[in-house]
């Protein structure tokens, strides 16, 4: 009975910590390089509902998967449902993966159709978004 006991102790740890990592891993930044940089290309597909809101922009170099803020603060920023369309010409600034394999972004402003949504306005950034 104690070894069951320790066991299911075990297995229940080893399941939280691998929830907790990819947790962080998708939500925190720990996965974006240092540096700020921008993007610019057309939407491909944008979705604006949890856990973070998201979209695709086809680039010179490929499509990227680029990751913005929650709902609540893409709301916050006035990026709600249709002031972002497929089709549309968007830049975003931000970090990108610090894997350069990967075409993964994440956003801290987006500018769609001449006006620029702050979705994570508390971060400090070096680029300001055109």
């Amino acid at each position: 009975m104690r070894f069951q006991k320790l066991t299911l102790t075990a297995g229940a740890a080893l399941c939280l910590a691998a929830f907790a990592g990819t947790a962080a891993a998708h939500h925190g930044w720990g996965w974006t390089a240092d540096e700020e940089s921008e993007l610019t290309g057309t939407i491909e597909a944008i979705a604006l509902g949890n856990p973070h809101a998201r979209l695709d922009l086809r680039t010179a170099d490929g499509v990227w998967d680029v990751d913005l803020a929650p709902p609540s603060a893409t709301a916050r920023s006035g990026l709600v449902e249709g002031m972002a369309n497929a089709g549309d010409e968007a830049t975003v600034t931000g970090h990108r993966s610090r894997d350069p394999e990967e075409k993964r972004f994440k956003a801290e402003t987006i500018t769609v159709g001449g006006e620029t949504y702050d979705v994570y306005p508390s971060r400090d950034k070096t680029l300001n978004p055109s």
